[in-house]
């Protein structure tokens, strides 16, 4: 998402990540990686519950083929984890929300290196402002 950021708010968007760390490490998590937009704390699992996001069992997390085959992709590609979150059992989600209350994309992980496809996530948002 960093990456596709001023493509996001030229579309009249905005990026609000959720962690399932506690505050300093999401201040660090900003800090660190250069983070452009807001990231909040879901400390006590909150929205990823209203969202309906699954966590999976220790066994699957770390033995789940394509979970390992993700890791070691986002490894080579340079990204590292500093610290875990309170919950690293807990997975991902993506929304497109708005205007009001109108849900334009929803996509619930389906194992620790699934994630939306961007161009799905732009597919969602309107054109570019002219």
């Amino acid at each position: 998402m960093r990456g596709a950021y001023d493509q996001i708010v030229q579309r009249g968007a905005e990026v609000v990540a959720v962690g399932t760390g506690d505050v300093e490490y999401a201040r660090r998590f900003v800090q660190d990686e250069s983070i452009p937009f807001p990231v909040l704390v879901d400390d006590r699992a909150e929205a990823a519950r209203a969202a309906s996001v699954r966590k999976v069992n220790f066994a699957t997390l770390l033995c789940d083929p394509r979970s390992f085959r993700g890791a070691r992709r986002a490894h080579r590609e340079g990204y590292r984890v500093k610290k875990s979150g309170k919950r690293v059992n807990q997975l991902g989600a993506s929304f497109v929300m708005g205007p009001g209350s109108q849900v334009r994309y929803s996509r619930i992980d389906e194992h620790t290196a699934d994630h939306a496809p961007l161009e799905e996530l732009l597919g969602a948002l309107p054109p570019p402002a002219a």
